[in-house]
This record gives structure tokens, sequence and C-alpha cells, in this order.
């Protein structure tokens, strides 16, 4: 699977590039929710990273869910067309908020690690979105992914979605052409490959110790609650 690094001056239109990239079937690496050639190795489960790196800032400022000093701090990597990714938000999460976040003991970030065009095109509308619509926006993207990511027609189903949030046609295609914002969404991306050894979707750094695949309820509470009664 190629990475979505290829030139863009061929393309006439950011819109152009995603739907001639999303015809190609790029968009099979989020369901599949691996990237695999980058080059440089992945961590292996369990492996830790410390967090003052972790937190370290990133291209595009993080968007925190929670209190500042709540004991446990949780950093997703996730892409927009990752199925399991998906079924985390829309199963676990949840339940993530409300025993642990909402209760001040998790602190909760999600990274942009885009494995297709189509999942970056995600991004950059929730971006565009703003700061304090953005979460909602990724919530509303991973809730119907399979009414947009897999469709006959995914720009137009995705342009569809979004209206719901008051993203028009004309604020939709402006954000698919910012060529910045654009960047530095990959730019995320590539850091977390590079430093991080991420590969694959979802990743999670719990307090710095790598997790990876989707996780049940169930499960996340069997690595949260030895952290805080420690």
């Amino acid at each position: 699977m190629r990475s979505p690094n290829k030139s863009l001056a061929a393309f006439k239109s950011r819109r152009e590039f995603f739907e001639t990239t999303v015809a190609a079937g790029l968009t099979l690496a989020g369901i599949a929710g691996v990237i695999d050639d980058l080059r440089e190795p992945a961590l292996a489960q369990g492996a830790s990273i410390p967090l003052d790196q972790l937190l370290a800032g990133e291209a595009l400022p993080d968007v925190v869910i929670g209190k500042g000093d709540a004991p446990i701090v949780i950093v997703e990597y996730a892409s927009m067309t990752c199925s399991h990714c998906a079924a985390f938000h829309t199963a676990t999460y949840p339940e993530l908020k409300r025993k642990y976040i909402d209760a001040g003991k998790v602190r909760f970030i999600l990274r942009e690690f885009p494995l297709d065009p189509l999942a970056t095109a995600g991004f950059m509308l929730a971006r565009c979105a703003g700061d304090d619509k953005r979460t909602a926006m990724v919530d509303l993207l991973f809730a119907q992914q399979k009414n947009w990511a897999f469709t006959e027609k995914p720009l137009e189903s995705l342009a569809n979605l979004v209206k719901q949030a008051g993203v028009n046609h004309e604020r939709f295609e402006t954000c698919l052409k910012d060529q910045e914002l654009y960047d530095k969404i990959n730019k995320v991306r590539d850091h977390a490959a590079e430093k991080f050894g991420v590969k694959a979707t979802p990743t999670f750094f719990i307090n710095g110790k790598k997790e990876s695949g989707e996780m049940t309820p169930e499960a996340l509470d069997k690595l949260l609650e030895p952290l805080l009664k420690g």
C-alpha cells in the first residue's frame, strides 16, 4: 500500500486530487487500519514513550478533552476511514468519557493519523469546523463512517453529511483546498510514525504506554483502573 505523498502539481484542484486517489482505491488502507510502507519500525506493544516527548507539541495544536491535571493522559492516533477506530469511538469512547473523562480522571487527545487521502479530507473538515466543533465533527464522521467512507461516491457523501454540521458547499471546497492544513495533518502522522513508531490505527498511548487495536470498555477498564489505584 502506498503512502499518500504524491506531488499535487498535476492536479487542478484539491477536490480532483481526492477524487483521483479515492478512485485509485487508496482507502483500502483505512479498512485495514495499517500503513505498511513506512520505513520506521513499529513500537512494540506495551513499550513506553516519555510523556514530555509525547506532549511536546505537534504541527497542529492538540484538542484536549478533560481536565488538564487528570492523572491519566490518553493520546489516540486514528484514521477517519479506519473501521476499528470508528468502532472504538461509537462503542467504547462514550463509556470512556462518562466514567473517566467527565469524572476528571482522564485527559484525552485524538491526533490525526490518516491512512489515505479520504481520511485526510475528513480530518481537514473537522479542523475547519474550529477547535470548539472539531470533536463533534469527528464523532459525526465516525458514527456515519459506513455512509460516506465506503460508498460509491465518498466525497459526495461526505459533502452531504457535513451539511448537518453547517458546512455548506463553498466551505467544503475551500477547506479541502487548504494546502497548509493538508500538510500539517500529514506532518502529525509522519511525526508519530518517525518518533513514536506508530504504524496502525487505532494506537493509544496511556500515560505513554502503547496499546494498539480496538478496545472494549472492559479492556479499557483493566488498563485504567490500576493506574488510578496507584
